[in-house]
């Protein structure tokens, strides 16, 4: 994993072009079954791809912080949301949430998520490809292939399995 996750960006950057070509027409006109052929690539890479083992999402970028994610994780803290604000956000060029720093503060030496039960929706979401439509976020999808192995195993995989030619 570790040599894979070095030449990530690297491979990423490679099938850029190739991946937006292929989400691009992806858009135009999605084959039928889409939906159940991303959910069993997503759920048969990720019986090969162990979050645990890599957490680069974690090291290297950070989620947006929804209102409602702000709110949960200072409850579970018992902090008032502001002060959780202070103490760990900032707010970026759009205007969101974001951690202030990454790696995440969250993250633990050993890879776990010290606020796992109550983590922003968008780490619960992430890398987003088992969700519905993916041709809808194919410029996030091709961007994740630089972070997620599994996102760069799924995205190879869908286009051998799910051609568009």
């Amino acid at each position: 994993m570790e040599d894979f996750l070095k030449s990530l960006p690297q491979l990423a950057a490679q099938k850029k072009k190739e991946n937006q070509a292929y989400f691009k027409k992806l858009k135009k006109k999605a084959p039928k079954n889409l939906d159940n052929r991303m959910q069993q690539l997503h759920d048969e890479t990720f019986e090969e791809v162990d979050c645990l083992s890599c957490a680069n999402c974690c090291k290297t970028t950070g989620p947006l912080f929804t209102h409602k994610d702000i709110d949960r994780i200072a409850k579970h803290f018992r902090m008032k949301p502001s002060d959780f604000i202070d103490q760990f956000l900032r707010i970026d060029e759009d205007k969101d949430y974001v951690l202030q720093q990454v790696p995440c503060h969250f993250l633990g030496a050993d890879n776990y998520c010290s606020i796992y039960d109550v983590r922003p929706k968008a780490c619960r979401e992430y890398p987003h490809t088992d969700r519905r439509k993916i041709y809808q976020i194919g410029n996030l999808t091709v961007k994740n292939t630089a972070i997620c192995p599994a996102t760069y195993k799924i995205v190879e995989k869908m286009k051998a399995s799910i051609p568009m030619n």
